[in-house]
């Protein structure tokens, strides 16, 4: 039986790898890493420098290919996100049936967690459904963005009594404003939280959380709301990508 594992390697540092995680590496065969094409991809060097930092054997290998891109369909979000899902399937499905033979063990490395906001294991269970292709798959957690982000900002995600709610900025955009209190967003390309000036929220927000090129910013919302769009921007227009997260607080 071939197996597959899904091991989260945290949010930028290389360090917020687990004991379980460099366990798992040094099970692995051949690793999968998806090239999104970005000139200067951070995110691929790392995982490369992952496996060169913790495998302590030297018999694997790593199969680089080209991830489908993205296309958003101008009536569905839903469907564009379907067909998206289907073409990284098929790649999925060719991988495993080529470079992964009975008995050995391939691997995805996932930025974060398999769990939060990553398509890796909805895909996984996709191939299996398919039906060409017959594995079993595990799960290895690893540190997320978003607890990245309160540990560097030194706040507790919740506080004393209170939800918090993860969201996107696609979602908070829906949200009636006195509806938040405690909210964390990701995945906001639109900086929604700047619709929300008027407020008298506070907001704890930071990019490429865990890397040399880390940034925070906090404070309330109205007073830095324009900074944080003005730093976003120039991050994003000199790395070629940005990847960035933040909490919305209600003051009590």
């Amino acid at each position: 039986m071939k197996n597959i594992l899904l091991i989260g390697i945290g949010a930028g540092n290389p360090e917020h790898i687990t004991v379980q995680a460099i366990n798992a590496l040094n099970r692995t065969n051949v690793f999968f890493i998806l090239d999104k094409g970005y000139a200067n991809d951070d995110l691929l060097r790392l995982r490369k420098e992952i496996c060169q930092r913790y495998m302590t054997r030297d018999d694997y290998r790593v199969v680089q290919v080209q991830d489908p891109q993205r296309e958003d369909d101008p009536h569905s979000y839903q469907v564009g996100i379907e067909h998206w899902h289907e073409q990284r399937a098929v790649l999925f499905e060719q991988l495993i049936g080529d470079e992964v033979a009975d008995g050995e063990v391939g691997a995805f490395l996932v930025w974060g967690d398999p769990s939060l906001y990553d398509s890796t294991l909805r895909i996984l269970e996709r191939v299996l459904e398919r039906g060409a292709q017959s594995f079993e798959y595990q799960v290895i957690p690893g540190i997320t963005s978003v607890q990245a982000l309160v540990a560097q900002h030194r706040i507790p995600l919740n506080r004393i009594g209170e939800p918090i709610q993860i969201t996107t900025g696609r979602r908070l955009a829906q949200s009636p404003e006195g509806d938040i209190d405690n909210v964390v967003v990701m995945l906001d390309a639109h900086c929604t939280f700047e619709t929300l000036t008027d407020t008298d929220l506070y907001i704890y927000w930071g990019a490429y959380l865990g890397t040399p090129d880390e940034i925070l910013i906090a404070g309330k919302l109205k007073d830095v709301s324009a900074e944080i769009r003005r730093v976003r921007e120039a991050a994003r227009r000199e790395k070629g990508w940005i990847m960035d997260t933040y909490l919305l607080r209600r003051p009590r």
